[in-house]
């Protein structure tokens, strides 16, 4: 009590609280009503002394009020204040965030697309422009006292991590720097690096959710908790002791069982019968409409349904509306309406039957969406801002909603636990089991939150709780060296201190650690090695010796076995070149082995490069099967050689896109060859009976003193281990030599390149380097080389957006069978030099050891948006372009402001004044039209 305190006292007392008042972070926590969780105290008082912050916390925790904070700070202090996201969705959502609480006149926004109020102390941007505005040394760098790196997680990122540790290495030492990541299980390792090269940064990890996360598996009628917990004898939960459920164990134990034998199988059949019923009416995975009903019935909703696939989300979408559900009542109905009808106002009434509009407002009322990256931005804003004020309560989305936008959930439901990763189908990792299900649970709203497995067949219960126990996975750097990148530090920097700056980064950081761990293993293989040698230790000479010829052998025999391996498949290849089309074929092995008409035979000079592969693969022909399928085969389908079976003529009429055109001929091919059976391929006599060097090794070795020892093969048996862990040590050898400096290497070979097409001089960058650095993305020297070489002059500007599109747009996967359309005359032209040069390039990079593989280097230029891209440049409505390229809106959308950025570029990168760059921007004034320019979002 103050009344027993000495006047001193009360004094102290009352000075005290006065210079607590006058603290940035007391009048910061008077701005929200809400007490801040200690990790948030934590940063924000790091960040009030001076010092930079890792914040690494689940999602949904609050990381981004650390980010306001520094907003805060730089305000108070008459400084400027970057916050810079990976997306523009991101962007977008922060600025509004932002504004709401600073006012319109303080925070500007930069993305690319959009500049508004770019003068403001607080700017939002994506991480790119900043990127380029460090390259660039632009003046809206000055008086920068903060910048905020939120979702900086996104560093793993294959294409966006070198822009993150970019700007991290690149910022002023006099910015103080806030990174906000998910829960990484190597934050300590990340925080290391930045006090490494920012300076004195706290590191702030916090494993609390804010709103605790029930995980559940549903599976029949029944919700099963995923872990049961434990108790002590007087009942209270043991902190830290969960089991997997037992009564999910028993599930999946009886799921798996087997039918009964035994003698009496009449009564083992009817038990069988029996358990068969008991695990129908107990074991089967619920439909999407009966998940949502359930939810509902719980009180569960709102809820995301996590569908890794477009056609799903959309599909989930039609079985609720066909088996009328509806979650909203008529006033919520009302509301949805008059909102969507506002924010689609602007949106012309021709495009509204184009872009499903009354469908997707009919789920919209009934309180059902899909949100997923093929939609119409707009659309996917306004599901998302109907989610957030409740109504829309159920969502079917693809995993891109779990990064970054405001959108959580009381629950999520998982369908399954594998997805398709671009290449194969995968398990999900715990690191996006957490991403996924870190959206259920609303702060402020929900008590707890809840992540729902769908059962499926073949469900270890063990292994889901090990994702959903693992809540941690570590970052890795992606980070690497690019020929715009190259340009620019030589020109800030010149190339030895560009070298030392390189090394600072994380890759490297991670790279020389990892040298320790192998180290350690080098030597105790040394000392293994040690071992072996005694091991094989011969009275009656030099067992090593023996051993080398015996290896010898060996290798000798295996590789005469490749060479006849080698001589197959070239007269494989052979063979394939002599194909017609019209000739039938049995193809040997492979997916689609089996009898098979020619409809192409695929000849190096008819390739298209756009695809992915050219001349040195060989022939790769275009086949329609019997089973009515329209494939390109590659040489592995063909490991012996192939003859026509048969001739048939292919109809003009034939379309490789029509199933009723592939039925008919595919019956045709069966009727006239499906009797032939393909003469069997003998095998040769072995290369090696006649081989002078394995005569004279067999000889050496039946002389050699050690061929009769009685442990010849005990000390044998020590040799092959011997030589396999010096090959093993070796290896790591080697490994060391390579991680160190790898960076740097690879810089070093980017600038021996671009010395060789004189962008570069040393330390001087050319007239060509200087616009290469205003090239950016993943085919800049590809575009530089164009603007060089005058690929564009003389161009129209739907020409030229044709043209620039190959340098942004990559198709989600491949299909050979049909080749994309091509505007014809100069555009096509100038697209077959681009492809030329990209293969000069090429060539260029695998001389000077450029490895596309690790990430470095230009990719082939993708065709496939060449003729959607001139077609609406040209002016040609939407209905026409999306039907003749059969592509979503939304990703119509995403590639076409792509190639707006790109085409900017191209406009400055081009001589002033050239017709270059002014069609350039008239390409861009031709596309910023309709659905692209009321799109808001990226």
């Amino acid at each position: 009590m103050t009344d027993d305190m000495s006047p001193a006292e009360r004094y102290a007392l009352a000075k005290r609280r006065a210079a607590e008042q006058a603290t940035a972070l007391a009048s910061f926590r008077e701005m929200y009503d809400f007490e801040l969780d200690p990790f948030q105290i934590d940063a924000c008082k790091a960040l009030e002394a001076g010092k930079g912050v890792l914040v690494a916390a689940p999602t949904g925790s609050g990381k981004t009020i650390v980010g306001e904070f520094a907003v805060h700070l730089a305000l108070r202090e008459g400084r400027k204040c970057f916050y810079t996201t990976p997306i523009k969705a991101l962007s977008n959502q922060k600025y509004n965030d932002l504004v709401k609480r600073y006012g319109a006149a303080k925070v500007g926004l930069l993305t690319g697309d959009n500049s508004v109020n770019s003068d403001a102390p607080v700017l939002v941007m994506t991480t790119e422009v900043l990127r380029n505005m460090l390259y660039a040394g632009s003046q809206a760098l000055n008086g920068l006292g903060h910048v905020v790196m939120d979702e900086v997680h996104y560093l793993s990122d294959r294409f966006r991590g070198a822009v993150w540790e970019e700007v991290i290495i690149h910022l002023p030492e006099s910015v103080t720097l806030v990174s906000l990541s998910a829960t990484v299980s190597n934050a300590e390792e990340f925080g290391d690096w930045l006090d490494t090269v920012r300076g004195d940064t706290e590191v702030i990890v916090s494993e609390h959710r804010p709103v605790p996360l029930w995980q559940h598996v549903l599976a029949g009628r029944r919700m099963y908790d995923l872990f049961e917990e434990k108790t002590g004898p007087d009942g209270t939960p043991v902190t830290g002791r969960r089991e997997v459920n037992p009564d999910l164990v028993r599930l999946a134990r009886m799921e798996n069982s087997r039918p009964m034998g035994g003698r009496d199988r009449r009564r083992g059949r009817e038990a069988d019968r029996e358990r068969e019923r008991r695990q129908r009416s107990r074991i089967w995975t619920p439909s999407r409409v009966e998940v949502i009903e359930r939810l509902d019935a719980e009180g569960l909703l709102p809820a995301i349904t996590f569908i890794f696939s477009r056609a799903g989300c959309e599909s989930a979408v039609q079985q609720c509306l066909y088996a009328g559900l509806r979650l909203n009542d008529d006033d919520a109905r009302r509301r949805v309406r008059e909102i969507v009808e506002e924010r689609t106002a602007s949106i012309p009434d021709e495009d509204l039957h184009v872009l499903g509009y009354f469908e997707w407002l009919e789920g919209l009322e009934r309180g059902i969406a899909a949100h997923h990256a093929g939609m119409l931005p707009t659309f996917k804003e306004v599901v998302e801002e109907l989610f957030v004020k409740g109504l829309v309560k159920a969502v079917f989305a693809t995993e891109t909603l779990a990064l970054g936008i405001n959108m959580p959930a009381r629950s999520v439901v998982l369908e399954k636990l594998v997805k398709w990763n671009g290449e194969q189908h995968a398990d999900i990792t715990p690191g996006e089991y957490t991403q996924l299900t870190g959206r259920a649970g609303r702060r402020g709203i929900d008590v707890e939150g809840h992540a729902v497995v769908l059962w499926q067949r073949g469900m270890d219960p063990g292994a889901l709780a090990g994702l959903a126990g693992t809540r941690t996975y570590p970052l890795r750097s992606s980070f690497k060296p690019s020929y715009n990148m190259a340009v620019n530090l030589v020109s800030q920097f010149g190339r030895h201190r560009s070298r030392e700056l390189l090394e600072t980064s994380f890759a490297q950081f991670q790279a020389d650690r990892s040298v320790v761990g192998i180290s350690r293993q080098v030597q105790k293989n040394e000392e293994g090695l040690a071992g072996y040698r005694e091991a094989i230790t011969c009275h009656l000479g030099d067992f090593d010796e023996y051993a080398r010829l015996r290896r010898e052998l060996k290798e000798r025999e295996t590789e005469l076995a490749k060479q006849g391996a080698a001589q197959r498949r070239a007269a494989a290849a052979a063979a394939l070149e002599k194909l017609k089309p019209g000739d039938v074929i049995h193809v040997p092995t492979g997916k689609f082995a089996g009898l098979a008409l020619v409809l192409d035979p695929g000849l190096p000079g008819r390739t298209d490069r756009h695809r992915g592969w050219d001349a040195y693969d060989g022939p790769r022909p275009l086949v329609l099967t019997a089973e009515r399928q329209v494939k390109r085969l590659a040489a592995l389908d063909f490991p012996v050689p192939v003859e026509p079976l048969e001739r048939m003529r292919i109809p003009r009429t034939f379309n490789p896109r029509s199933p009723q055109s592939r039925r008919d001929l595919a019956s045709a091919l069966r009727t006239k060859a499906g009797h032939i059976v393909p003469e069997r391929h003998r095998k040769g006599r072995s290369a090696a009976v006649d081989d002078a060097e394995i005569s004279r090794l067999r000889t050496a070795i039946r002389a050699h003193p050690c061929h009769g020892c009685d442990e010849r093969e005990d000390h044998a048996r020590w040799a092959e281990r011997y030589h396999r862990l010096l090959r093993d040590t070796r290896q790591l050898e080697r490994r060391i030599e390579g991680r160190t400096n790898t960076i740097a290497r690879t810089f070093d070979r980017i600038c021996a390149l671009l010395t060789d097409l004189d962008y570069l001089r040393n330390d001087e960058v050319t007239e060509h380097g200087r616009r290469l650095a205003r090239l950016y993305g993943e085919l800049d020297l590809l575009a530089s080389e164009c603007l060089r070489e005058g690929v564009w002059d003389g161009l129209a500007p739907a020409e030229l957006a044709a043209c620039a599109s190959a340098l942004v747009y990559e198709a989600r996967m491949s299909d050979d069978a049909v080749a994309p359309k091509l505007p014809s005359g100069a555009a096509k032209a100038a697209l077959g030099e681009m492809v030329r040069i990209w293969g000069r390039l090429d060539a260029l990079e695998e001389a000077h050891r450029i490895n596309q593989a690790e990430g470095v280097g230009q990719r082939e230029p993708d065709l496939g948006f060449a003729w959607a891209a001139y077609r609406w440049a040209s002016g040609h409505g939407l209905d026409e372009v999306l039907r003749e390229i059969e592509m979503p809106a939304g990703d119509f959308v995403r590639w076409t402001k792509q190639l707006i950025d790109v085409l900017g570029q191209i406009a400055a990168a081009a001589p002033h004044g050239s017709p270059v760059a002014r069609n350039a921007r008239k390409a861009v004034d031709g596309l910023l039209r309709g659905v692209v320019a009321y799109s808001s979002v990226g």
